[in-house]
């Protein structure tokens, strides 16, 4: 029961900056359809499963390569948040004023680049479950990814309804909150 309780308390930590995006992803795209609210949650959550256990392969068997690369998670995350933000942004201002806000579309390669973003700092997950065998940090994973799932769905939700109210500032709104998580996932690595 601690073993679930404490996995279930780390994947909800882990999920809120993917919560943020997915709310912010919600007020961009406020006629999303179920079925994309379900695809945007799966991708956060299948990043938060696979990160958790991308981190302990690498605690396990190649610590020494992945000393070298955490002190880029932080650098990471802002990069790619800073430019997914400002695309939003730019492309909220482009917009004209008469054209339907349903074309607004995620692409794969941006929702791939929010998932990496908000998931990434999870790869030092892999250190607190260094010590699980196989089947106890697949079981930890599966758990993060699963809490991440559901209040990314639920952000998504919450967002498109926000979204309704105030779509012609949706895209701005959005931007700064991607800027803004990417921010402070960097202060926080680099503190």
């Amino acid at each position: 029961m601690a073993f679930f309780i404490t996995n279930l308390l780390l994947g909800t930590a882990l999920a809120m900056d993917a919560f943020s995006l997915s709310v912010a992803d919600g007020i961009y795209y406020p006629d999303m359809k179920d079925r994309k609210r379900f695809m945007i949650a799966a991708t956060y959550g299948g990043f938060q499963f696979i990160m958790p256990i991308a981190g302990w392969f690498c605690v396990t068997w190649i610590a020494e390569v992945f000393e070298v690369f955490r002190g880029f998670i932080p650098w990471i995350a802002l990069i790619l948040l800073l430019v997914l933000g400002v695309r939003m942004i730019v492309e909220t201002l482009k917009d004209r004023p008469n054209e339907e806000e349903s074309v607004r579309n995620i692409t794969f390669l941006g929702l791939m680049a929010q998932g990496v973003a908000t998931s990434i700092d999870a790869l030092s997950v892999g250190f607190t479950i260094a010590s699980y065998d196989i089947p106890h940090a697949f079981a930890a994973a599966l758990i993060i990814g699963v809490v991440t799932f559901i209040i990314c769905y639920t952000g998504l939700i919450i967002g498109s309804m926000v979204g309704m109210r105030i779509t012609r500032f949706s895209g701005i709104l959005g931007g700064l909150i991607l800027i803004g998580i990417g921010i402070e996932i960097f202060i926080r690595g680099v503190i």
